[in-house]
């Protein structure tokens, strides 16, 4: 059941952010472009977002288990540090630069486009970089 919820919810996600526009990188980069012809529909669909989630991460905050029984994993850590920072202005540009992120990188790779194929290979990159460090930072 945990693994049929699971595609669910990754299906229902993958087809929210298609009809948002967020898999449409020149919607992401009006978006991001502030200082242009900026489009604010998207934050439009960030609050949305941010909506739907407060009840349910309120009731997720009081209980140890879901509702099919798993434990429940919020993050504890609340202060901000060097690896946050960077991670996110990394994420950031690569936003702005290729007007993609990893969701919606999924959600479209299959359109064949070279330019989300190389968004991929370059986030998978990055996720095996990322990998490799931890691991000689923890040994």
């Amino acid at each position: 059941m945990r693994k049929l919820t699971a595609f669910a919810a990754g299906l229902l996600f993958g087809l929210g952010l298609l009809l948002a526009g967020m898999a449409n990188p020149a919607k992401v980069l009006g978006f991001l472009d502030l200082a242009g012809a900026w489009d604010p529909s998207l934050a439009l669909v960030m609050v949305g977002g941010i909506g739907a989630a407060l009840l349910p991460f309120a009731w997720a905050r009081r209980h140890e288990r879901s509702l099919l029984g798993a434990p429940m994993q919020l993050p504890r850590k609340r202060e901000l540090d060097r690896r946050l920072i960077v991670g996110s202005l990394v994420f950031g540009v690569g936003w702005g630069i290729a007007g993609i992120c990893p969701g919606p990188a999924l959600a479209i790779l299959l359109t064949g486009q070279w330019q989300v194929l190389l968004f991929v290979l370059a986030m998978v990159a990055g996720m095996l970089l990322y990998s490799a460090l931890e691991r000689r930072r923890t040994h």
